[in-house]
């Protein structure tokens, strides 16, 4: 007999999973359209988890129902059979056990991607491009929702800068392990000479914080608000109006940009929610370093420490620096496939300090 419990409890799922469908059952479910369509994601969530756990756990019973036969009479074909589902299923177990490292308080939250070119012109321009794409395409994957709500583009290829909104299930807990500074080595397509290039880029996630949970006031006097011409690629999608919001915070000197929408107030609306989220994120950094100095907890300054290389010259290799997790696969991990870095920092245990 196999006792199941803890992330295999399915009586609790279950339970859940009929909860949230009671609710959207609801005739005024679709009044308040954020909260619907949270229930919605949770409830796809619940149900991808339990049919992959169910039938993990009905395999499983086959197996060692099978493996009773094998003592009564002993087939070799049978046997090999048996060893390569049970290396098939550790696999599948290790996977699982990435949702019990997803327990921090915000892990299960929407998350803010930002992406910022470093020092080195068109060419980190140009690799800040190509981080873009690898995170929407790791994106996809999941069936997450993307919400690019503001991009500066280089003045000859790639951009200066990304942000974005991805909304779904652990979207924080996954994304919080690319903070940092990503590194590219390269031949590089815009020198004539062909020569090596070295280029930087860094990547900051801010989690979503719940309205509830957070307790932040800001003074108009400490925010200026510019607004502008959004950027477009033109043709019918260009924007002729001033309906860009810039809105910088003053005293933190916190920038954020919104252009996504053509309504002004729209991207006001949205910009003032990132700026919020990002100095409710600044309150819980600041408490966290006052407690640890307390505790005599020697803090590491982690601002703009290098966490992965991206090496395609004058050999392929992406290695994350923090658990020394490598493959020589470089198009593979920028075509979005980077769960192997994301999974191994969170068996390493390095949370971020929220």
């Amino acid at each position: 007999m196999i006792i199941y419990g803890g992330l295999f409890d399915f009586d609790n799922k279950e339970k859940e999973i009929k909860n949230l469908e009671s609710k959207m059952l609801e005739s005024n479910f679709w009044d308040d359209k954020k909260k619907s369509e949270e229930v919605i994601s949770k409830l796809n969530s619940l149900k991808s988890q339990y049919e992959d756990l169910n039938k993990f756990k009905e395999n499983i019973q086959n197996n060692i129902e099978t493996l009773e036969l094998l003592k009564d009479e002993y087939d070799e074909d049978l046997k090999v059979i048996l060893e390569k589902d049970l290396d098939n299923y550790l696999i599948k177990l290790d996977n699982m056990k990435i949702y019990l490292l997803l327990s921090g308080p915000y892990d299960k939250n929407d998350a803010i991607l930002e992406i910022h070119s470093g020092a080195g012109g068109t060419e980190s321009c140009d690799w800040a491009n190509m981080l873009l794409r690898m995170y929407e395409r790791w994106c996809n994957s999941k069936n997450y929702k993307v919400e690019l709500i503001n991009i500066q583009e280089g003045e000859e290829a790639g951009i200066k800068s990304a942000s974005l909104i991805v909304k779904g299930i652990n979207a924080y807990g996954y994304l919080k392990n690319e903070k940092g500074v990503h590194r590219l080595v390269r031949l590089s397509p815009f020198d004539s000479s062909n020569r090596r290039h070295t280029s930087f880029a860094s990547v900051s996630v801010t989690p979503i914080f719940e309205n509830d949970n957070m307790n932040v006031e800001i003074n108009e006097s400490d925010i200026r608000i510019d607004v502008y011409r959004s950027s477009g690629c033109g043709g019918q999608g260009v924007n002729t109006t001033d309906s860009a919001v810039r809105i910088t915070h003053l005293p933190t000197k916190i920038v954020v940009t919104c252009q996504n929408e053509r309504s002004q107030i729209k991207n006001k609306e949205t910009a003032m929610k990132v700026l919020k989220n990002k100095l409710y994120e600044l309150e819980l950094v600041r408490k966290k370093e006052e407690m640890d100095k307390i505790k005599g907890i020697q803090m590491e300054n982690g601002f703009g420490s290098q966490i992965r290389s991206y090496v395609m010259h004058p050999y392929s290799m992406v290695k994350d620096h923090r658990t020394g997790t490598e493959t020589s696969n470089v198009n593979k991990v920028l075509d979005g496939d980077i769960d192997m870095f994301i999974n191994d920092n969170l068996k390493r245990g390095e949370n971020s300090v929220i």
